[in-house]
């Protein structure tokens, strides 16, 4: 079986990976800030070290990293805290159903109104006047991708921050595309809160998701309940990361989240970008010699998007191409991918369209090899 849909999930995972589960298993298993034994102790430092590594990595304070369940849950937590008293927000047509969905139900309910800001490929000026258009006195928020898991868009992310800067508007970023593909840095983008998933790039294990803030933001809870910490207050903490992680966080996950960043650090950014980057490159250039194969980009350019690839045979739909594809071996996503407003904008919302996604994991010889079995389920 030849994995390439690593934009919904990472695999294989590291070695390192592997084993900081088995670890956590055997050996952390007390209940982090719980309980005052030895174990318990011994897990919640682990955990720290974590939360430390997390934040460097992304140019955070430490507390300021909040460890929830995948980066739906991240969204719902950025968006519903931050929108739950109204206001106006502005999302992006890339977004993704955790950033839609939370938006779309606080609307119906009459706390919030929003906008959908169209975006243009290679023309980031255009697409930051989009968003200020946008702009109004109640605007609270803007929510945007960092990359789309759709075309693989990247939106410029750091002068967006700056217009919300000048506005004096809440930015959250949802980075579940480009968390250890591309280089994050909070500060200098004037990110205010990101949201990312543990499990794609990041290379943690499923259920795993990060939300973290950055100075003094203070959201309104999605959930309450035991922190381990103040317990005899009936409130709800108001320090970090308390205040947000309430119930036993998950342990297993967490390390395995820790050594995926470890892996990153090591290989570095910039080769795990390049590597799938050209291997997507091949791609498209292959495509050039099938015929009925259609495409969603004009310009596939470094810098422009992450390593992700859409396209669909003419006459076949996604999931058709994608269970061709499944029948000999091959794991691809079709489908909408849960982004309907962009499939809508690219006129695919009946069919779809077949995404692929390699990792560092992936090799050149497995695009060949893909070309090739393109090249006969094009022809039936």
């Amino acid at each position: 079986m030849i994995y390439l849909d690593n934009a919904a999930t990472t695999f294989p995972k590291p070695q390192i990976v592997l084993k900081s589960v088995n670890e956590a298993v055997k050996f952390y298993g007390g209940n982090p800030g719980r309980s005052g034994h030895k174990l318990s102790l011994k897990t919640s430092q682990r955990i720290f070290s974590v939360r430390e590594s997390t934040a460097r990595f992304f140019h955070a304070q430490t507390e300021n990293v909040i460890f929830t369940s995948n980066c739906t849950h991240s969204l719902n937590m950025a968006i519903k805290g931050a929108m739950q008293k109204g206001g106006h927000i502005i999302l992006s047509q890339l977004e993704h159903n955790s950033v839609i969905r939370p938006i779309v139900a606080l609307a119906k309910r009459g706390i919030i109104q929003y906008d959908i800001a169209p975006v243009y490929e290679g023309d980031i000026q255009q697409t930051i006047q989009s968003f200020a258009s946008f702009i109004r006195k109640d605007t609270t928020a803007i929510v945007c991708t960092h990359a789309s898991n759709v075309t693989g868009m990247i939106m410029p992310i750091e002068q967006l921050g700056q217009l919300c800067r000048q506005y004096g508007i809440l930015f959250i970023v949802d980075a579940a595309q480009t968390a250890g593909v591309l280089p994050i840095d909070m500060q200098k983008m004037n990110i205010d809160i990101l949201c990312t998933a543990g499990h794609k790039g990041l290379y943690g294990i499923t259920g795993t998701g990060l939300m973290i803030l950055n100075s003094n933001i203070v959201l309104d809870t999605l959930i309450e309940g035991g922190t381990g910490s103040v317990s005899i207050d009936v409130n709800q903490p108001d320090f970090l990361p308390d205040r947000y992680e309430s119930g036993t966080i998950n342990t297993v996950g967490i390390l395995s989240v820790g050594a995926g960043i470890s892996h990153i650090q090591k290989l570095t950014l910039e080769r795990i970008y390049h590597h799938e980057f050209q291997l997507c490159l091949s791609l498209y250039e292959g495509f050039k010699q099938i015929p009925n194969i259609i495409t969603y980009i004009h310009h596939f350019q470094k810098g422009q998007f992450v390593p992700i690839v859409l396209f669909n045979i003419e006459g076949k739909s996604s999931m058709e191409v994608v269970e061709q594809f499944s029948q000999r071996n091959w794991c691809l996503r079709g489908g909408l991918h849960c982004s309907p407003l962009i499939h809508q904008a690219l006129g695919t919302a009946d069919i779809g369209a077949v995404r692929v996604s390699p990792s560092i994991f992936s090799t050149q010889n497995e695009i060949y090899a893909f070309l090739k079995e393109l090249k006969q389920i094009a022809k039936i």
